[in-house]
């Protein structure tokens, strides 16, 4: 973040400390709501477009549309207005960074870190459809990744409701980013939830290979990749991507909504399969095949900004147009078919070699599989490799499914043995934080799966393992997915004691519970706490939380300041009670000058402190006693 000369303060409420990013329709800015005492996120619409109708009523859906949406993988609005004709909206600040800043350079996911972002972003989709609302506009730059590892979907700047039939982009041109589009959205036609399916699919293939399936050096060009192109498969780019996670891409990636999943929670549901090692509903389908004669380019389009791209004409490559017309073609094509296929017969039972296409046996068993090869007239060997597929399973062919070979020309075979497994124990991951319990888990070779819960007892904190399942201790294998139990996201939990930490420790345990310390903190005297060390919090210790609520220290100033009492006559035992009982030492001389009176017991002649003044607790107060004279 980048801190801003222009302090300005908006609507009297919202004051910039540092400029966060720029979008294609706005800056975003981190800022403090002086009302509510809270970090938050102003998104500032550019000057330039304030003065645009069009502009600003688009921003002003993105607010009502977002506003309207509560989920934990959203990031929630707060507030929207408008500051001498500026426009702006106050979101949830996320304490991380997005996926577009984690793949920039080219870098990658793992299958499993992939499929559990992929299923977060699918959840946040699946309950804005079922509310209304397609977001059209899913990249990496709009998908947050809190410290914690939670997924936030944010900038539904051009999602409309469903039902909505105005169009706010140029006549034209649609709205989006061309890298994402999905064909339909490029070809500017109506949209729903299964557009946003194409566009995670996308970015799911981009976090796994890299590189979103097309790119060009205009979006144009892009765009225009979407409706006619072929998507690349992705082991052209890596070999490392698990099968059926590519299944799950790459019907995801289908041209024809019809083709795609349905819903974003048909998506999330495949992916949560991929994630626990179940077997997925994708790779059980008949899905089109992905050719390697694509076309591509070689320079990328710059940049991720939300733009109007203009709208591309079909056809699309991958399912037919609705036939038009009256019978006369149509029977002529039937003739003309038939004809064809006349001729084909002709020819192959004229040529001694018959060319036939590779079926699809990926999912079979190695045994129908290298039965079904062996009937169409090939040659089969087989292959073994372990695998997380179920033993025996076929995992691939070469040539691969719908590439023509000659009748009795060889094929190899690749099937699965099953997991080669290795001994290991669960670990101990009570009290880690679920990055920790990741990386720990990830480096033994084990899964894990969240689960969360509301009821937080004593001590439990947001984003740390509360339980596991297996239990520790527990003598498992590699490949087993833990169960991990942690506090679900608003959960209330009771703030942990920090008296007696000092300012820096007790900051330190305090962010670690999920909350934020306010400063400078505050100071108070105590005459049993040292200089500089926490006496109390506002909210104190046991108060119940929310994550992120603002927690300020007290600290100990030293000790308190004392009044002096009034022991001038007093005995020596009933002075030292009193001075003792302010925390105060009393110490006596004898003053050969003051006499008793006589008959009268020793009492204090003079103290070194006036009464009713003020004193340091702990501090000596000389006293003198009288003296008691014999008579003559």
């Amino acid at each position: 973040m980048e801190p801003v000369n222009d302090l300005r303060l908006y609507t009297n409420r919202y004051q910039v400390t540092h400029l966060i990013a720029r979008g294609g329709m706005a800056m975003v800015y981190r800022a403090e709501d002086t009302l509510l005492n809270r970090a938050v996120a102003l998104k500032i619409l550019y000057p330039e477009l304030s003065a645009d109708p069009l502009f600003v009523e688009r921003f002003r859906r993105e607010a009502q549309a977002a506003a309207n949406l509560s989920h934990p993988n959203i990031v929630p609005v707060f507030d929207w207005g408008e500051d001498n004709g500026t426009y702006f909206i106050v979101m949830e600040l996320v304490d991380g960074t997005s996926l577009a800043d984690m793949l920039r350079g080219s870098h990658t996911l793992s299958g499993a870190r992939s499929a559990k972002i992929g299923a977060q972003v699918a959840a946040a989709l699946g309950y804005a459809h079922r509310n209304g609302v397609v977001h059209r506009d899913v990249k990496p730059g709009n998908i947050l990744l809190t410290k914690e590892g939670q997924v936030k979907v944010t900038d539904f700047g051009i999602a409309q409701a469903v039902s909505s039939e105005d169009q706010l982009a140029e006549a034209g041109s649609v709205m989006g980013t061309a890298t994402y589009f999905s064909p339909e959205q490029a070809e500017g036609s109506p949209v729903d939830g299964r557009s946003d399916v194409y566009s995670l699919g996308v970015v799911l293939y981009e976090m796994l290979v890299g590189r979103p399936p097309f790119i060009g050096d205009t979006p144009v060009a892009v765009s225009s990749q979407h409706v006619h192109g072929t998507v690349p498969p992705m082991s052209e780019f890596s070999d490392s991507v698990p099968r059926d996670l590519e299944a799950i891409v790459m019907e995801a990636l289908s041209k024809s909504p019809a083709q795609r999943y349905q819903s974003a929670d048909e998506l999330r549901a495949d992916l949560i399969r991929f994630s626990e090692g179940q077997p997925v509903q994708a790779a059980q389908r008949d899905l089109a095949f992905f050719g390697a004669d694509a076309t591509r380019a070689v320079l990328a389009v710059q940049g991720d900004r939300t733009m109007a791209v203009p709208i591309m004409t079909g056809p699309r490559t991958d399912f037919r147009r609705r036939r038009r017309g009256y019978w006369g073609p149509a029977l002529i094509g039937v003739l003309v078919a038939l004809l064809i296929a006349g001729g084909a017969f002709a020819y192959i039972q004229s040529n001694k070699t018959t060319t036939l296409y590779v079926p699809y046996v990926v999912g079979q068993t190695d045994l129908s599989a290298t039965r079904q090869l062996h009937n169409e007239g090939l040659v089969v060997s087989s292959f073994p490799v372990h695998s997380k597929l179920p033993k025996n399973t076929v995992i691939s062919t070469n040539p691969k499914a719908g590439k023509s070979i000659a009748k009795g020309g060889s094929i190899k075979l690749t099937y699965s043995l099953g997991l080669a497994t290795t001994p290991v124990t669960i670990p101990d991951l009570t009290g880690y934080s679920l990055a920790d319990a990741e990386n720990m888990l990830t480096g033994m070779k084990l899964g894990y799966h969240p689960e969360y819960t509301s009821n937080a007892t004593p001590g439990e904190i947001p984003n740390t393992v509360l339980a596991e399942t297996p239990p520790k201790g527990t003598k498992s294998h590699t490949g087993v997915v833990v169960i991990l139990l942690l506090l679900s996201p608003g959960s209330k939990y009771a703030i942990t004691s920090v008296n007696g930490d000092t300012a820096l420790a007790a900051t330190a345990s305090l962010t670690k519970q999920g909350l934020s310390v306010k400063l400078p903190p505050s100071r108070v005297c105590s005459n049993t706490v040292a200089q500089g060390i926490v006496v109390n919090t506002n909210p104190p210790a046991g108060a119940l939380v929310t994550a992120n609520t603002p927690v300020a220290l007290i600290l100990s100033s030293g000790p308190c300041q004392v009044f002096v009492a009034n022991v001038i006559g007093d005995t020596e035992s009933a002075a030292s009670s009193k001075l003792s009982g302010q925390g105060l030492v009393p110490n006596y001389t004898a003053d050969p000058t003051a006499v008793c009176a006589p008959g009268a017991p020793q009492t204090v002649a003079t103290q070194s402190a006036p009464p009713g003044s003020s004193v340091t607790f702990g501090s000596t107060v000389n006293l003198t006693l009288c003296q008691i004279t014999t008579p003559q």
